[in-house]
């Protein structure tokens, strides 16, 4: 029995074809019908030039299985939960290796109302099934069916603003040469803006790099872009744009951190008194913003699957990390790499403020650190040797995910990577950047030591 080292915590992730190819996406495909039991499924692949194939294959596997397979073609993760759930489909799968090298590839799956399916929730049955590559045989063989959702999903993302009352900002877009490009001109017939083009033709050769705007190398283009053309906003996306990211006037990265408080913020003006679900990296601003405007804050383990799950557990309006995953009630309980941009622009001509106007005092109340990761040999006992030297004096402890200690003035949160021998730390304090700073590098250097 072969093992299938592409399956992770969430997805489906590796490389091509050693780890995932197209024999492999048909085991998985047969081994989903097995386990979701689905009569028509809804798939679609990014811009990897090993997509499609591998999704071809993926379909044929379902339709063995006697599952109806509609086919909405090249689209972003979000297109496929916006069409699971809008399409009344039984599933939906995306192939996308959203923002790992390029010689990778994977796949995200859904069950109807565009539920998650994780290690929790049937994706182990999924690789176990896989891998012994045993399959009831299907009375009938599905049929394949091409599925157009897009104009459903444009009128769709236009509901969360008033295209009408909309600023005419200038705004750099950088698509990476992923995905988000073509969304991007569908939506620019309905809006007043002047949007500045980087990187915009999907391309799987990837030829300006991976678009991974978490890593600082990646962040000079669009930030020398909004500087040159005196733009008032730069967005930029991962490949499958369901993360989207933010430059102020200034040319400055907006840590996602402080985009959450501002989302939860005007979720609020909304709904009046909802749910707000956030993870546990960075709080204290979102519970802050949260709680002076008489919202509920609420924290969830990391991680989408978990998010989406403690959302609709708790009928949460909005939900977000610090990593730019945020979610949103009406769609569906998942995440948007569209839905957040329009909110803020809305927001900006709403108050008549610049970006970095309106993060200033959320940055300035609860400085960060931001997410630091480090490549260490032992990531269980580096986090034990912080937790010896730092417990003690904490107020609250938490293990939600990681260890989160809080202390009068400052806390952090580090916690171990699923898939790397990395730890993660995040730091912030209550508005002394020195004491952030200062805290950040006493962590490192245990942790480095």
């Amino acid at each position: 029995m072969q093992k299938l080292d592409c399956f992770k915590a969430y997805d489906v992730r590796g490389r091509v074809p050693d780890q995932l190819n197209e024999d492999i996406a048909r085991r998985i495909g047969r081994a989903y019908a097995e386990v979701v039991k689905p009569s028509k499924v809804v798939v679609g692949h990014d811009i990897r030039l090993t997509s499609e194939a591998i999704k071809a294959a993926l379909a044929d596997g379902l339709r063995e299985q006697g599952v109806d397979v509609y086919d909405i073609g090249l689209c972003g993760t979000e297109e496929i939960y916006f069409a699971t759930s809008h399409a009344g489909m039984d599933g939906g799968i995306v192939v996308t290796a959203s923002h790992n090298p390029k010689d990778f590839n994977g796949m995200k799956f859904v069950r109807e109302e565009s539920r998650p399916i994780s290690g929790d929730s049937g994706l182990i049955e999924i690789r176990q099934l896989a891998e012994a590559n045993q399959f009831t045989r299907a009375a009938t063989h599905g049929r394949y069916l091409p599925l157009d959702t897009s104009a459903a999903y444009i009128e769709h993302l236009l509901t969360y603003i008033s295209p009408e009352a909309l600023p005419p900002l200038r705004i750099v877009v950088d698509a990476g040469n992923g995905g988000a490009g073509r969304v991007v001109d569908l939506l620019a017939a309905h809006l007043p803006f002047e949007f500045i083009r980087l990187n915009h033709e999907p391309d799987g050769h990837f030829p300006n790099g991976v678009p991974n705007p978490l890593l600082q190398e990646n962040r000079a283009v669009t930030s020398a872009a909004v500087l040159a053309h005196g733009a008032d906003l730069g967005l930029a996306w991962d490949g499958d744009f369901d993360r989207c990211f933010f430059f102020d006037e200034r040319g400055e990265f907006v840590e996602g951190y402080y985009l959450v408080g501002l989302l939860a913020e005007m979720a609020l003006d909304q709904h009046p008194g909802g749910t707000i679900i956030h993870d546990p990296r960075l709080i204290w601003n979102t519970i802050d913003r949260v709680s002076q405007l008489g919202g509920r804050a609420v924290e969830s383990k990391t991680g989408h699957a978990f998010i989406k799950e403690r959302m609709r557990a708790e009928n949460a309006v909005y939900g977000g990390e610090m990593s730019a995953h945020h979610y949103f009630r009406d769609f569906a309980f998942c995440d948007s790499g569209m839905i957040p941009w329009l909110l803020v622009a809305a927001q900006l001509g709403r108050r008549g403020l610049s970006l970095s106007a309106l993060m200033a005092e959320g940055m300035a109340a609860f400085p960060c650190s931001g997410e630091i990761n480090r490549s260490v040999a032992d990531p269980a006992a580096v986090l034990a040797k912080v937790a010896a030297q730092f417990r003690p004096g904490a107020l609250s402890e938490s293990s939600v995910d990681g260890l989160s200690l809080a202390f009068a003035d400052w806390r952090f949160n580090l916690r171990l990577s699923n898939t790397e021998p990395v730890v993660r730390l995040n730091v912030e304090s209550r508005g002394d950047a020195a004491l952030m700073a200062a805290r950040t590098a006493e962590l490192l250097a245990l942790i480095d030591g």
